[in-house]
């Protein structure tokens, strides 16, 4: 259940970053710094507002790490074009260990079952377009967040494909599984008490 979850969630994932820059690559960049700022604001003022509901007995040292946590997000809210650039590199290189990691899931369902060459056409695509958006900084941003969208969106759909072709009908666990070579074994051993 655990694998189920984890593909869901990462194809989900994959699939909003993907169309919300498809549908708006010129803003997206700023929206997501911009979440990404309320992401470290929330929790580093409910550090900050816990310290000051303590007792002044309770207290034993200021929360830095919930100060530092402030200041950055306010500076992500306030300034996002600038860390929108950096953004590009950041879903670049997410798109790159996508791209590993089928390459990875679909080498290791080849223990279990055959799996075509085509199938690694599409992880191969995704880690091209990985390395692209990360070594080609001077393309237009709005370019590379389209790129990106369009091929976070294949990615999620390929992993979608990929979880109802092959982990699915991997072994279970405990599930005893013979491999050919003892296969041969036990059919030697029967063909030799025959004799």
């Amino acid at each position: 259940m655990k694998g189920i979850s984890n593909s869901f969630l990462r194809t989900i994932c994959a699939l909003i970053i993907g169309l919300v820059l498809v549908m708006f690559p010129n803003e997206a960049g700023d929206y997501f710094v911009i979440t990404i700022g309320v992401v470290f604001l929330i929790p580093a003022l409910l550090s900050i507002i816990g310290y000051f509901a303590m007792s002044a007995e309770e207290r034993r040292r200021l929360p830095i790490e919930g100060i530092g946590s402030l200041l950055f997000g306010l500076w992500l809210i306030i300034m996002p074009g600038f860390f929108a650039d950096l953004l590009t590199f950041v879903l670049g290189f997410i798109l790159v260990l996508g791209g590993v990691q089928q390459i990875a899931s679909l080498s290791a369902a080849r223990r279990w079952m055959p799996v075509r060459v085509g199938f690694y056409i599409i992880p191969v695509l995704i880690l091209i377009a990985g390395l692209v958006a990360l070594f080609n900084p001077t393309g237009v941003r709005s370019t590379a967040f389209i790129i990106i969208g369009i091929t976070s969106i294949v990615y999620a759909v390929s992993e979608l494909i990929n979880w109802f072709t092959f982990t699915r009908k991997r072994p279970k666990p405990g599930t005893p599984r013979a491999s050919s070579k003892a296969v041969d074994n036990i059919e030697d051993a029967e063909i030799i008490e025959d004799k």
